[in-house]
């Protein structure tokens, strides 16, 4: 009899800093997410510049988003990035665009 493997789900919360704002990066990290497949949270712009991503999901597909998105072309509007990893509060349904600051 095989044994299920239990997958182990993760938050990363994620604030990006730079020319970010205004080019699409809401648009194309929605798009990278749902491509990605099986990922929960979502991405919205703050008052101060930065933008915001906060997702939730395998650990590995969110690993394989933050690559897409610095390899996609948003990396070069990208100058900073901090990223923390957190429990998963399962509170999302989707990925989605957050419009309100």
């Amino acid at each position: 009899m095989k044994k299920k493997t239990e997958v182990s789900l993760s938050r990363a919360h994620i604030y990006y800093t730079g020319r970010v704002q205004g080019v699409g990066f809401r648009y194309e990290s929605e798009s990278l997410a749902h491509k990605v497949g099986g990922l929960t949270g979502f991405v919205k712009n703050l008052p101060d510049g930065r933008v915001e991503l906060i997702c939730e999901g395998e650990k590995k597909k969110i690993e394989k988003l933050l690559l897409d998105i610095r390899q996609s072309c948003l990396g070069r509007h990208i100058r900073k990035t901090d990223c923390n990893w957190e429990a998963p509060t399962n509170e999302f349904d989707d990925f989605t665009i957050e419009f309100h600051l």
